[in-house]
């Protein structure tokens, strides 16, 4: 298992997390919480060779970001001297003052560094953005297998619409700034377009030996076959426990960590009994009338919806404003903006 790396990507709120979960109660493999290394803290547009300190600043936003969250914006100054401890472990910089790395070569150490620390081989990413850069991980990474997750747009935009909620939900860390931000990302016509950009950028790599598509339904509904599935493609052994994961993370049902196993009622939940009219009939109207193509492509069948001309025409209004305050809000998640558009409008004209 030497070099292996696991990446779990997709489209967000497709199932990811529920995938990484699973995978890090295998004994071998080590799941990170989202690391988001590429696009926000290095652009495989603009390689360069890292200096010691360049490197020291690097692994030390790795650190602080698994050690504390993603969402939690710490303080990576904090982790400089475990960012020392670790590049003394790396050939490159064993001599004092000296040393340099690729970003790509260091963070792969850094990946089996923390996987080690925990007595595990296999580490794990679970970013879903990392669907946007499958090309350059199957280019640096030869021992890398990538596992796509899918799940119905529906679904997603539910997911999606609710997310701000998870402060409420058991996500009780979560910044204040990070719920306003889930509230103005919002926008049926943005989720729905961002869902198939992220669906059209697996499309290319699905006979991809080292790539494979799951459904999150048929994790759902087949839990022991589909992560039997997984094991195989990943090259692991099964084991009953990775199926004990805790019920939490959801945007639509309160967290239940004591919980353990698969839940089923996740599949479907924008037609369900308890989010009934959570999504009107125009956010389902546009959901469906974006993704209508790749919707039929995985069968997903839509559904008929006469939509609400008030609601329809509010939401087209308040569009180009959610657009231009969720561009603003992520600034400070891109490293560079427009080698990010470009990969992100590449992937919506296919």
């Amino acid at each position: 298992m030497q070099d292996k790396i696991l990446f779990v990507v997709g489209n967000s709120r497709s199932g990811t997390t529920m995938m990484g979960r699973i995978l890090g109660k295998h004994p071998d493999v080590y799941t990170f919480g989202e690391l988001h290394f590429f696009g926000q803290l290095w652009a495989p547009t603009f390689s360069s060779t890292l200096g010691r300190q360049a490197a020291e600043e690097l692994a030390s936003q790795l650190l602080c970001i698994q050690r504390e969250g993603y969402r939690t914006h710490g303080n990576p100054h904090r982790f400089l001297e475990a960012a020392r401890t670790f590049l003394g472990t790396l050939p490159e910089f064993r001599e004092q003052g000296g040393g340099e790395a690729t970003p790509d070569a260091l963070f792969s150490a850094f990946l089996h560094y923390e996987a080690f620390q925990h007595n595990k081989a296999v580490p794990c990413d679970q970013t879903p953005r990392n669907v946007f850069y499958i090309d350059e991980i199957l280019r640096f990474y030869p021992q890398a297998k990538i596992i796509n997750m899918i799940r119905d747009p529906r679904d997603v935009l539910l997911s999606q619409k609710r997310k701000w909620k998870r402060r409420f939900l058991g996500g009780t860390d979560m910044p204040i700034k990070e719920t306003f931000r889930d509230w103005m990302n919002y926008h049926p016509i943005t989720i729905s377009h961002i869902w198939c950009t992220a669906v059209n950028a697996a499309e290319q790599f699905v006979q991809h030996e080292r790539v494979i598509s799951i459904y999150f339904e048929e994790l759902l509904a087949r839990p022991e076959t589909t992560v039997l599935r997984v094991c195989e493609f990943v090259g692991i052994t099964y084991t009953d426990s990775m199926l004990k994961v805790p019920q939490v993370g959801s945007s639509v049902a309160e967290d239940q960590p004591q919980q353990l196993g698969i839940n089923p009622s996740r599949a479907h939940s924008w037609r369900s009994d308890t989010t009934k009219g959570e999504l009107s009939s125009a956010e389902i109207y546009l959901n469906q009338t974006i993704t209508a193509a790749l919707m039929k492509k995985h069968n997903y069948s839509a559904v008929s919806v006469r939509p609400n001309i008030a609601s329809l025409a509010l939401h087209l209004l308040t569009f180009p404003m959610k657009l231009a305050g969720a561009f603003l809000f992520n600034l400070d998640r891109v490293k560079n903006i427009r080698e990010t558009l470009k990969r992100r409008f590449r992937y919506s004209l296919r």
